[in-house]
């Protein structure tokens, strides 16, 4: 499923500029074809301020269908087209590389990714992950780390790109389950109780493009 025309289509440009890659675009969708997507110049979510895009760029948008079901995919802009307003040309993604997120419902994949957690001032760890998704993660840390169901982590994900970009994705979980293991460490299973969608966003992201690697193996 393609964005439909006259619908918005929100993007970040991938950058190894750490805050350019974090701030959020949105465009009106104005044609949608077999050769590419066109859409206006977008502009800032917040500051409504437009963005300059160059031919190369690639970037991860999502678009909004029935329901709220965000539909996530990775594109680069192929170029330009002079109408009566400028348009933007996007790369239109194929059927398989569009990742639906309904809430509560998100794409999970295993991965060993650093994660640090802050329990509380006195506190701090760093733990490695079993899995991780848009809802949540689970987590190997110290068995003797004194953790309980409905505590309240604060924690930093390190998502790694293709492209050698690298993000720190910041949210409060709760734990919902422990698990001793015969190793001496513990299993962690912990959902998101606070993140903001810019922070979610990195993780799908992540999630997204394992996804296709496991689907070419």
């Amino acid at each position: 499923m393609l964005p439909k025309v006259n619908s918005v289509l929100y993007l970040q440009v991938n950058s190894i500029d750490e805050d350019e890659a974090k701030q959020e675009y949105k465009a009106r969708i104005a044609d949608v074809n077999a050769n590419y997507i066109s859409m206006e110049v977008p502009i800032h979510t917040s500051t409504g301020k437009l963005k300059r895009l160059y031919a190369g760029d690639q970037i991860s948008a999502y678009f909004v269908t029935d329901g709220g079901v965000k539909n996530y995919f990775n594109s680069v802009i192929l170029g330009f087209k002079e109408e009566v307003l400028r348009l933007v040309l996007l790369k239109p993604p194929e059927p398989g590389q569009i990742t639906q997120v309904q809430r509560r419902n998100f794409l999970r994949v295993p991965a060993e990714l650093e994660l640090a957690v802050k329990l509380s001032e006195q506190m701090q760890f760093l733990a490695t992950t079993e899995d991780v998704g848009g809802g949540g993660v689970s987590f190997y840390c110290d068995g003797r780390i004194p953790l309980a169901k409905h505590d309240s982590l604060n924690s930093w994900l390190l998502t790694p790109y293709k492209n050698g970009q690298v993000e720190h994705a910041n949210f409060t979980g709760e734990v919902v389950r422990t698990k001793p293991l015969e190793t001496g460490k513990q299993i962690v299973m912990m959902s998101f109780t606070d993140i903001q969608d810019v922070e979610r966003q990195k993780i799908i992201r992540y999630c997204f493009e394992r996804q296709l690697d496991f689907r070419k193996r």
